[in-house]
């Protein structure tokens, strides 16, 4: 065991005093020390029950034969940080995660880890902290929050952010916006839709880090705490056989994960988390994966923002194992997961329940996938488009460009009616450095879609977007305009051609017209920053 270091001879007995501080007996200092990762705090909806969820696991470790030893690590919530500068901390947040991570785990010499995430940024820290460490790892979140039916709708927090837009362009009353507000998120647990954290924490049950139901059982269902408690007992399983992280998350499982981002619709945000999760295990992740991919797999869910069906309905029509299913000849069958079995043992007698929610692959909503990449002269390395949540109107779209050095100048734009149909809305300098931080854009594209717009505009930035953005939103543009990417060059009444089919985007101008700009527009000076942002953007690399 590592935690033999701290245990065997004379030397250790300073150690082994300390464990006795903590409320160790001589039995348990003999045992496995399992630590549990919890992202438990006060404030995250997503988090506030984790506490909870961390006892289970802490049941089934010791019932198991392990010595469970919590520590936390932060979680920042994307909707309360949206809009503002909090979100600039947001992305940046996920490596401070895995950094904790690898300091709690190393110095005290633990023997295997059980990872507690739900929200956006937590998961893919804790799957990179997982990969560095390659200790013996297993991943339950917190499970999603329920969407509940108020006179046939079923509201969530994008609701709540779209009924803002819709209020503040005088689409909507305070009274509508206030019954909205305490309708939407009416329970515990990630946001309800197929939002970045709800897509993460289904990705873990591709990548096979995770024991099916981890991304689909509502947070407040009972099922939630005895996954909690199997994964407890599981760990034990997993340290005994010595499965360690890299032999589960490796370029096996994170193309199984993009297959099932594909047919399930996942977030954008996914390429960053998967590209970065890659980096850890040293592979060089290509954006035209996404592509390939896609064009092997078809859509099979439409769960909001892309459709009107939520996470609880995903768990009842059999989860993301009842995708995987459907579209098990797409997968490496032969990859390892955390029950000790390959993904195609586990799928053995595992079919669909409901194909309303999940579409048989010969029926499916699209035979591409949900994500494109899209390349041309404004994103000569990329950007991201969630095609699956894109009206077909907008799949192919020329617009006039209105350009914008910030969110803050986009949104009030928006909603104030200046933004009209057949315009792309140009977001720039909110990229990872230009921000700093790369923050998410949920507050225009709802404004968009608050003010009836989300058909008949596009937006793109090299910023990023929340999974609950709907419409022609086209994010992750790459070079940025911090580093004199194209996007920095373009100019009020510029044309704008997407094509979305054909994984284009591109500015309508000549190269000698754009090298001109380049040699006469001056970039944007760079913010002064201090403390962590200024740390987290000297760290910066492009995947």
């Amino acid at each position: 065991m590592k935690s033999d270091i701290l245990k065997d001879g004379a030397k250790t007995a300073p150690h082994r005093a300390l464990l006795k501080a903590s409320g160790l007996t001589d039995s348990d200092i003999r045992k496995p020390f399992v630590g549990i990762v919890n992202s438990h705090n006060d404030i995250v909806p997503g988090h506030i029950d984790l506490d909870k969820i961390a006892l289970a696991v802490k049941q089934g470790v010791a019932a198991a034969g392990g010595v469970p030893l919590e520590f936390n690590t932060i979680a920042v919530c994307d909707g309360i940080a949206m809009g503002h500068e909090g979100m600039k901390y947001s992305l940046a947040s996920r490596e401070v995660i895995a950094d904790s991570i690898e300091c709690m785990a190393l110095a005290h010499c633990l023997d295997a880890l059980v990872f507690i995430p739900n929200c956006d940024k937590v998961t893919p820290g804790m799957l990179m902290a997982a990969v560095r460490l390659d200790l013996p790892s297993i991943f339950i979140s917190g499970g999603p929050m329920l969407s509940i039916d108020y006179d046939g709708i079923y509201y969530d927090l994008n609701s709540v952010f779209e009924c803002a837009g819709a209020q503040m362009a005088g689409k909507a009353t305070d009274k509508s916006l206030s019954e909205i507000e305490s309708l939407a998120c009416p329970s515990c647990g990630s946001c309800a839709g197929m939002f970045t954290a709800n897509s993460m924490n289904c990705l873990c049950e591709a990548i096979g880090i995770a024991l099916p139901g981890n991304g689909t059982i509502p947070a407040v269902y009972s099922e939630r705490r005895r996954l909690a408690k199997d994964a407890g007992e599981t760990i034990m399983h997993l340290f005994r056989e010595n499965i360690t992280a890299r032999q589960i998350i490796n370029e096996r499982s994170i193309f199984n994960a993009l297959t099932v981002d594909m047919a399930l619709g996942c977030s954008t945000n996914t390429a960053l988390h998967l590209a970065a999760i890659a980096k850890e295990c040293n592979i060089s992740f290509n954006l035209e994966w996404i592509n390939e991919i896609s064009s092997k797999t078809p859509t099979l869910c439409k769960l909001a923002p892309a459709g009107k069906h939520h996470m609880q309905d995903l768990h009842r029509a059999g989860g993301v194992y009842a995708i995987m299913s459907e579209i098990k000849n797409k997968l490496d069958l032969g990859a390892m997961t955390v029950t000790g079995q390959s993904i195609g043992k586990n799928l053995e007698q595992i079919h669909c329940t409901d194909n309303t929610v999940i579409r048989n692959i010969n029926q499916p909503y699209s035979f591409d996938g949900g994500l494109a990449a899209l390349f041309g002269n404004i994103a000569p390395e990329g950007c991201v488009v969630k095609r699956s949540a894109v009206d077909s109107g907008m799949l192919k779209f020329t617009g006039k460009a209105c350009v914008f050095n910030s969110e803050s100048e986009a949104y009030d734009a928006i909603v104030s009616g200046r933004i009209t149909k057949g315009d792309v809305v140009v977001i720039r300098y909110e990229g990872p450095i230009g921000g700093p931080g790369m923050r998410e854009m949920l507050a225009p594209t709802s404004a968009l879609a608050g003010v009836g717009l989300d058909k008949y505009v596009a937006l793109i930035t090299d910023g990023r977007f929340s999974g609950a953005t709907r419409g022609a939103a086209i994010g992750h543009v790459s070079p940025e305009a911090a580093l004199g990417g194209p996007i920095a060059y373009i100019i009020d009444g510029d044309y704008i051609e997407i094509n979305i089919p054909e994984c284009s985007i591109n500015l309508k101008i000549t190269d000698a017209e754009l090298k001109k700009r380049k040699a006469n527009m001056p970039l944007r000076e760079q913010p002064m920053l201090s403390g962590y942002l200024k740390k987290y953007v000297h760290a910066l690399t492009s995947i």
